[in-house]
């Protein structure tokens, strides 16, 4: 084996991560690793908490995806009561879910991911960002900035505050939507709307243009895991479908049973966990989540705009959409689902309802919570006492749904674009590029079911080791 490249830290992600890129004796890649070196111990500090504190807790994992874990929480409380929703509290808790999916996909797309194609992936570091995104383009730049704002809005003007919400409780939300504020939130309703179809051209129009690059850049096939509600997406209550890499149905399942069709493995060189389909075993049960997936295993999507996309998605192949770079089409795709189903959240009768909170609660020691966060399928597993203390929490978070595909995508990018004895800073950055395609979020992914690995490294003053302690 001859040297080894690091890339330390992974940039424009949410969270830590680092590559390592092996070279052989001609300095060509022999094989490369994407490392996630960050360890969140949630599961385990949630121990001992009332069941009704964690929507206000785990909120904290990311300060990205709060809200994905707020509701996912508040899911689970629901069943730890024993308790169900009014529809009007339902609807309310899925218009903040339809807000943080367009503001976390417009960061994923316009600020994080679109630099590398607009700008070029071998474009100087210095320009090809956000900053340089506003020098070649500062009306898509001021739309991209609009739309997050937007997003970002719609989850004030429901829960009172923008991030860490106190908003959904066992039973229901703490408030209902005024008047005055949905129709704030209609306003600039169609207009976001607008905005995101403008970005859908920006990305066909690349993708196309670019066949010979998104052909070759990670382009493998998978089976595919999303929900669905009979056939459409559907990014919060629904069953959990998987497919295999033809498109055929492999199995529906309700997503409380989770433990009976996942399971999880790790490996020494990260701490985010590899979860598979459980009957097929590890790695032949791997699979996809997220956008790219989540529109693969649909049928169609329930508003008009984001449904004539899904055809033109569903026209670049025969079967499942494969290239990783597709993820960013897909995005945008969810995005103006999004949009358009805050209007029709909106407009329906029972949104303005004061009817938000069952409270009657009957303790049952157990629930799961279960929603497509934007970067994938969210379980929020609790088990309690018979007074309601947190006895074990089981996170399984979106982001770890990819896992496999990201490592697998770091390893095709460097073996199919660094050179080692020619090598440039755009070839690092085409492997960055390939984990910003599934648009990681690595504070939430990383937890803790019984033992992980753990190395701990004592050094002095001058840097000099000292002792190892080490649990395998």
């Amino acid at each position: 084996m001859g040297q080894k490249i690091t890339i330390d830290p992974v940039t424009r992600i949410e969270g830590h991560a680092r590559v390592t890129i092996h070279l052989d004796d001609n300095n060509q890649v022999a094989e490369s690793f994407l490392h996630i070196d960050q360890f969140r111990g949630f599961e385990k500090f949630s121990e001992g908490r009332m069941f009704y504190e964690m929507p206000v807790i785990t909120p904290r994992i990311c300060g990205i995806c709060p809200v994905s874990h707020h509701l996912a929480s508040a899911k689970a409380c629901d069943g730890v009561a024993g308790v169900e929703p009014p529809r009007p509290a339902s609807l309310l808790r899925q218009m903040l879910h339809m807000a943080q999916v367009v503001q976390s996909h417009s960061l994923s797309f316009f600020h994080l991911s679109s630099p590398d194609l607009l700008l070029g992936f071998d474009a100087d570091p210095l320009v090809r960002n956000l900053a340089g995104l506003i020098e070649v383009d500062p009306e898509l730049a001021l739309k991209a900035v609009r739309l997050r704002k937007y997003g970002q809005e719609v989850i004030r003007l429901l829960s009172g505050r923008r991030i860490h919400q106190h908003w959904a409780v066992p039973g229901g939300v703490s408030a209902p939507l005024s008047e005055k504020n949905r129709d704030l939130i209609l306003s600039e309703n169609e207009e976001m709307a607008e905005f995101l179809q403008a970005g859908i051209a920006i990305a066909k129009d690349w993708l196309s243009s670019n066949q010979d690059v998104v052909q070759r850049f990670a382009n493998f096939s998978s089976m595919y895991m999303g929900m669905t509600n009979d056939g459409a997406l559907e990014l919060w209550d629904g069953d959990v479908r998987i497919i295999d890499a033809q498109g055929n149905h492999v199995v529906d399942f309700d997503g409380r049973d989770y433990l009976d069709h996942i399971q999880e493995v790790s490996r020494d060189w990260t701490y985010l966990k590899f979860p598979y389909y459980k009957p097929m075993g590890f790695p032949e049960g791997v699979y996809r989540v997220a956008p790219m997936a989540r529109l693969n295993i649909a049928d169609r999507i329930t508003t008009p705009l984001a449904n004539e996309e899904l055809k033109s998605f569903k026209a670049l192949a025969e079967g499942p959409v494969e290239p990783s770079l597709y993820y960013h089409y897909a995005r945008l795709i969810e995005a103006l689902y999004g949009v358009e189903q805050i209007r029709v959240l909106c407009e329906d009768e029972d949104i303005l309802s004061e009817d938000i909170l069952n409270t009657r609660t009957e303790i049952t020691g157990h629930g799961v919570g279960v929603i497509e966060a934007p970067r994938g399928t969210l379980w929020h597993d609790y088990h309690t006492d018979d007074h309601g203390v947190i006895t074990r929490v089981n996170l399984i978070v979106a982001t770890g749904g990819n896992n496999w595909a990201m490592s697998n995508s770091v390893d095709m990018v460097a073996k199919e674009f660094i050179d080692g004895n020619d090598l440039t800073e755009g070839m690092l950055n085409r492997v960055e590029a390939a984990i910003r395609a599934y648009d990681p979020c690595l504070s939430c992914s990383t937890h803790a079911l019984g033992q992980m690995p753990l190395i701990v490294d004592v050094v002095d003053a001058e840097g000099n080791p000292m002792r190892r302690f080490q649990r395998d």
